[in-house]
């Protein structure tokens, strides 16, 4: 019978290639349309989604905001993914809620969905890395939660470039300056912004909004949770 960390491993490398998969021609043509889109939304919507995300990006590098429980060790690599399962099942409710409710107040709640949905992703990163038995007191696990932020919600070419230093985050972490305003957080929120600008658009819209921002927030945590769990098999793994 296949042991846990051997069907684990395998799931890992079908993983890795998926991240180091060049983007499509589609893919790169889309980059173009949704920069078109973004002329679509209101500069309030622009204002807000910026200055949320800068904030909360300095909030992760600078404070103990996000910090939670000590690193959990002494456990096996299934019982650490049982543990992950049910937060990933506990931060999708609340996000599901949450986009249920600014969806199906219009355009006025809708702008505060974003900054409120990225607050949930970084506390649950920061819960999942817990879990895993990385200490997020130290700033470069903080910046790690940030690279899996980048790979989880980003443009196929930008996931390629930032993959590649998770590959060697060993060798590449001891490289790190002691200045942790080295990190590009205006390429981060932009790209992250272009990746679901179209679809918060869309949960601005009357009628649709609480489906559209229920559903939506749902995948999102869906793609974070598989996005985490593989980094943190490569950092055990490896």
């Amino acid at each position: 019978m296949i042991s846990y960390d051997d069907r684990a491993l395998h799931e890992l490398n079908k993983w890795k290639k998926l991240m180091r998969k060049k983007p499509s021609i589609i893919e790169k043509a889309s980059k173009g349309i949704q920069h078109k889109f973004n002329n679509m939304l209101p500069d309030g919507y622009h204002e807000i989604v910026t200055s949320a995300i800068k904030n909360l990006t300095k909030a992760v590098l600078y404070g103990s905001k996000y910090i939670t429980k000590a690193p959990i060790k002494n456990l096996s690599l299934k019982e650490r993914e049982m543990l992950v399962e049910e937060k990933t099942k506990l931060y999708k409710t609340t996000a599901i809620i949450e986009g249920a409710a600014t969806g199906a107040g219009g355009i006025v709640l809708g702008l505060t969905d974003l900054p409120l949905l990225l607050s949930i992703k970084i506390k649950f990163l920061y819960d999942v890395a817990s879990i895993y038995g990385f200490d997020v007191n130290d700033y470069k696990e903080r910046l790690y939660i940030l690279n899996i932020f980048q790979i989880a919600f980003s443009s196929k070419s930008n996931v390629n470039k930032v993959f590649k230093k998770m590959e060697n985050w060993q060798e590449y972490s001891n490289s790190l300056p002691d200045d942790i305003n080295s990190f590009d957080w205006r390429n981060f929120q932009q790209e992250y912004r272009d990746y679901i600008d179209l679809a918060k658009l869309l949960q601005m819209l009357p009628g649709i909004g609480a489906f559209v921002g229920s559903y939506v927030n749902n995948k999102l945590m869906k793609k974070l949770s598989e996005t985490a769990i593989g980094a943190y098999r490569m950092r055990i793994f490896d």
